[in-house]
C-alpha cells in the first residue's frame, strides 16, 4: 500500500490510534496522465470510475479525488442509501450526481477516508472531522502543490454520510481576479491599504469570503508589514503570514487567540469569522487601537453587519467608528465559452433592467442600453456537464463608513434604513452588480436569479 504513508497504517493498528493524526495519498503519475487524457466532463468521470470498480479501493479512490479535482469540484459527497450509495460534486456552487456506488465499494472508501483523515473507525453513531491531504506530481492542471481534504462524516440512516472539501490552492486568486468592477476594484485596494480599520466580508458559507479575504492579504503583503491570521481551520498556506489555528479542545478559540495575537504586534490581523460577543469586542478594539483587521461574518447583505454585531451584543458606539468597509457577495456562474449564444433582449427585459438600474452613478461603466442589444443564453455542451456554464465570478455589494454613514450608525438604524443610505452614498448592489455583467456578457439573468432572488 505505497499511497498511504506507512506511519497512518502503522498507527491504525496501535491501541493508542484515535488520537488526532493525519495523512496523505499519494496519486501516482500514471493516474494523472489517464486522468488528464480521459476526464474532460462528469460523463467521463462516471465512466473512468465505473471502468475500474473491480480494482483495489486505492486505485478507486485515486481516481474519484483525481477526477474531482481535474473537474474543479469544491465538495465530494457520497451518500448511503438502502442498497446502494450516491456519489456526488459540487461543481461551480452546484451538486451534480456522478454514479450509484455498491454498498461494499462504498463502505470499503469510507474506511481508507478514515484512515486517511485520522478518525476512528470504529465509531459509526456520532459525526466525526479530520483531514488529509492529497500529494500530486507537477502536472499544468494541477497545480503540483499539495492539496488539502478536510473529512466530515455523519450518522445517517443507511450508514454514515461522508462529505469531503476540497482546499486547492490553485483557488488562491488575486485580488484583479475576483470579478470586481473598476470602480469597486479602486476602492478595495484604497481600503486594504489603509494602517487600521476593520473591513468585513459576509455572505453565507460557499459565497467566496475566504477566498477575497485570501486575495487582500495577498495584495498587501510585504516584508515589513507583519501578519497574522487566525482561522478554523487553516484553509490555504501563504507564505511570509503567519498563520494559527484554533483549538477548542485545548482551550485556544477565537477570542483568547485573538488576545494573544494583539500582543505580537501584527499590523495586519485575520480573523477567520466572528461568531460570538467576545471576538466581535476584541476585534472591534485592534481596529480602534492601530491594526487592520479583516474577518468574515454570515449576514446576507452588507447592511445587515451592523446589526449582526449588535444581535451579538456589541454597541453601535463601538461599532461605528471601528468600520472601514462592510462587503457582501455571492458567486455566479459564468456561461460556457464554447456554447454559449448571445441573443437579442427583449424590449421586457430592457425595460427592466432600465428600471433595476436607476439612480447607479455615471461613474459606473455598464454597457449601452438600446434596442438590439444582445445577451447571453446557457446552452450546455460536454465541456460544461451540459449545464451551460463554467467557473464562477463574484458579484458584490460594499459600503463605505466615512463620518456621516458613522453618525447614522451610531441612531442603531434597522438594516433596510442602513441599506437605503448606503444606497444613496452611491452602493451599487449585489442584484445591480450580478446585471451589469449580464450586460458584459459574463452569466445569464437567470443564473443571477438563482443566487440574488427574483
Amino acid at each position: 500500500m505505497p499511497e498511504i504513508s506507512k506511519k497512518i497504517v502503522q498507527q491504525a493498528h496501535n491501541p493508542e490510534y484515535g488520537r488526532r493524526i493525519t495523512g496523505e495519498i499519494v496519486i501516482s503519475s500514471e493516474v494523472l496522465t489517464e486522468i488528464e487524457k480521459e476526464i474532460k466532463n462528469l460523463s467521463d468521470f462516471k465512466e473512468k470510475i465505473e471502468a475500474n470498480l473491480e480494482r483495489d479501493v486505492t486505485k478507486i479512490l485515486e481516481i474519484i479525488l483525481g477526477g474531482a479535482i481535474f473537474l474543479d469540484a469544491s465538495d465530494i459527497h457520497l451518500e448511503p442509501r438502502e442498497e446502494e450509495a450516491k456519489l456526488r460534486v459540487r461543481v461551480d456552487g452546484v451538486l451534480q450526481d456522478v454514479l450509484l456506488l455498491g454498498k461494499n465499494v462504498q463502505e470499503n472508501i469510507l474506511s481508507r477516508i478514515k484512515l486517511l483523515s485520522g478518525i476512528k473507525l470504529n465509531i459509526t453513531d456520532r459525526p466525526q472531522d479530520g483531514r488529509f491531504s492529497i500529494v500530486m506530481k507537477p502536472l499544468t492542471d494541477f497545480g503540483g502543490g499539495p492539496i488539502e481534504i478536510r473529512t466530515s462524516t455523519l450518522p445517517a440512516e443507511y450508514g454514515e454520510s461522508l462529505v469531503l472539501r476540497v482546499l486547492n490552492p490553485k483557488s488562491l486568486i488575486d485580488i484583479e481576479s475576483l470579478g470586481l468592477r473598476e470602480d469597486l476594484l479602486k476602492i478595495f485596494e484604497r481600503e486594504i491599504k489603509k494602517p487600521n480599520g476593520m473591513i468585513i466580508v459576509t455572505g453565507p458559507t460557499g459565497s467566496g469570503k475566504t477566498t477575497t479575504l485570501y486575495a487582500f492579504l495577498k495584495k498587501i503583503q510585504k516584508p515589513e508589514i507583519k501578519t497574522i491570521t487566525i482561522e478554523d481551520p487553516i484553509e490555504y498556506h501563504l507564505e511570509g503570514i503567519s498563520q494559527t489555528q484554533v483549538n477548542p479542545q485545548k482551550g485556544y478559540d477565537f477570542a483568547n487567540g485573538l488576545r494573544a495575537i494583539v500582543r505580537q504586534d501584527p499590523d495586519v490581523i485575520l480573523v477567520g469569522e466572528i461568531r460570538d460577543l467576545e471576538t466581535a469586542s476584541i476585534a472591534l478594539q485592534a481596529a480602534l487601537t492601530g491594526h487592520l483587521v479583516l474577518t468574515t461574518l454570515h449576514t446576507n447583505d452588507a447592511a445587515g453587519t451592523v446589526a449582526r454585531l449588535q444581535a451579538l451584543g456589541e454597541k453601535a458606539v463601538n461599532i461605528a467608528p471601528a468600520i472601514n468597509m462592510a462587503v457582501a457577495q455571492r458567486l455566479v456562474r459564468k456561461v460556457c465559452q464554447k456554447c454559449v449564444k448571445k441573443e437579442k433582449a427583449p424590449p421586457l427585459f430592457l425595460e427592466r433592467i432600465k428600471k433595476e438600474l436607476k439612480g447607479i452613478s455615471k461613474n459606473i461603466k455598464i454597457p449601452e442600453l438600446k434596442e438590439g442589444l444582445k445577451i447571453p443564453k446557457a446552452i450546455g455542451c460536454r465541456d460544461c456537464n451540459f449545464t451551460g456554464y463554467r467557473g464562477r465570478k463574484g458579484i458584490f455589494e460594499a459600503f463605505l463608513v466615512d463620518d456621516e454613514m458613522e453618525k447614522f450608525i451610531l441612531k442603531s438604524p434597522s438594516i433596510a434604513a442602513l441599506k437605503e443610505e448606503a444606497i444613496k452614498k452611491g452602493m451599487v448592489t449585489m442584484k445591480q452588480d450580478g446585471l451589469i455583467k449580464v450586460l458584459e456578457g459574463i452569466t445569464t439573468l437567470e443564473e443571477v436569479e438563482r443566487v440574488t432572488g427574483e
